[in-house]
């Protein structure tokens, strides 16, 4: 055995670092969850759905308003409310995408892996909000113009009043909608966050958006008059009217009263996951 063998081998060396391993930052969890959100086949269909409800309803309100086969003219106030007419679905489908896109990651267990990746958290609510938010307004907001310039094309075929997107307060009204329907998605998100299941989430906004304005519809008048214009559906309906009328919120007035909701609903989401185990 030679000497050499015997040697001592030169242990200092310092181990290559891992040309996989980046620092965690906010672009990266955005692309992150923009990977995740376009992946998932229940996204592209749950959108589409959205975007079939939205102009499907405003077509067909435009087709049968005044017909003496389906509502009135007087059962929406203006032909943009007219064309406008397939929000209120709209912003039930995407709200439950919203809540599929924080509480489905719950079910299916891969919030672990999604935490375990952003150990500080908060980045991973805020860049699905951004994604979300980005996604759903730009998508919404083509709809509701298809909406209503489609809308519009079957008013005016009909010999009804019609509106154009230069009339005061229409294209407000337009971007209003995007905005409502956007915001119904986030809360949605929000919801889902929170309660982190998804039937009971869903059960939550659908009830919160949709059947509560129906019961305090029953309340006594005085009643009805002081909580119906600050319930969510109501503040996002004003956010999209070209003119206000009787107790109904101002346009300015029912943005505000939403985002409450909003900041109120993502600031409850922040807190109990910063708190919560995954």
């Amino acid at each position: 055995m030679s000497t050499t063998d015997l040697a001592p081998q030169d242990t200092n060396i310092t181990a290559p670092r891992p040309a996989d391993r980046q620092r965690v930052t906010f672009p990266r969890v955005i692309h992150m969850e923009w990977i995740k959100l376009r992946s998932l086949r229940s996204t592209t269909l749950t959108l589409a759905i959205t975007v079939g409800l939205l102009v499907g309803f405003g077509l067909l309100f435009s087709s049968l308003v005044g017909s003496g086969e389906g509502p009135g003219e007087d059962d929406f106030g203006d032909p943009t409310a007219i064309t406008l007419g397939g929000v209120t679905l709209a912003a039930l489908a995407i709200a439950v995408l919203g809540v599929l896109m924080t509480a489905g990651e719950y079910a299916t267990g891969t919030i672990r892996a999604t935490l375990a990746a952003v150990p500080a958290r908060l980045p991973v609510l805020w860049g699905k909000v951004v994604v979300f938010a980005a996604v759903s307004f730009v998508l919404m907001l083509i709809a509701a113009l298809g909406a209503f310039l489609l809308g519009q094309s079957v008013l005016s075929s009909r010999d009804m009043d019609t509106a154009a997107l230069s009339d005061p307060g229409v294209f407000r009204a337009v971007i209003g909608a995007a905005v409502y329907l956007t915001g119904a998605g986030l809360i949605g998100l929000a919801v889902g966050s929170l309660l982190r299941h998804t039937a009971g989430a869903i059960t939550l906004v659908v009830g919160a958006l949709f059947v509560v304005p129906g019961l305090v519809q029953l309340l006594p008048s005085s009643w009805n008059d002081a909580i119906g214009p600050y319930l969510p559906s109501s503040a996002g309906n004003a956010i999209m009217a070209v003119q206000t009328e009787g107790d109904a919120l101002s346009p300015g007035g029912g943005l505000a009263v939403f985002a409450v909701y909003l900041v109120v609903l993502l600031a409850g989401a922040a807190v109990l996951l910063k708190r919560r185990d995954a």
